[in-house]
């Protein structure tokens, strides 16, 4: 999956699954998966704009692995809050 950051004020979320994924069952099912890996580790990050963009391997991965995926790339980016560390 991509993701794109930017800080700001506002809590901003999307997520998009273009064509090339699928038919329209396997791109809502990548968007489910992405935004229920969001959800679960949102309280962590700090206030900006995300988008998630889905890509073909995140239908044929581990939940588990998508995971640790999307938090190693919150935390080169420098996402999550400073008082708290997700593990």
């Amino acid at each position: 999956m991509v993701l794109f950051y930017e800080q700001s004020d506002k809590e901003e979320v999307g997520f998009t699954a273009s064509k090339k994924i699928g038919n329209a069952v396997k791109r809502n099912f990548a968007k489910r998966r992405m935004r229920a890996l969001f959800l679960e580790i949102n309280s962590h990050l700090n206030s900006g704009s995300y988008i998630l963009i889905a890509r073909d391997k995140i239908l044929s991965c581990k939940y588990e692995d998508i995971k640790k995926g999307l938090i190693a790339s919150l935390v080169r980016i420098k996402a999550f809050k400073k008082a708290s560390s997700y593990n």
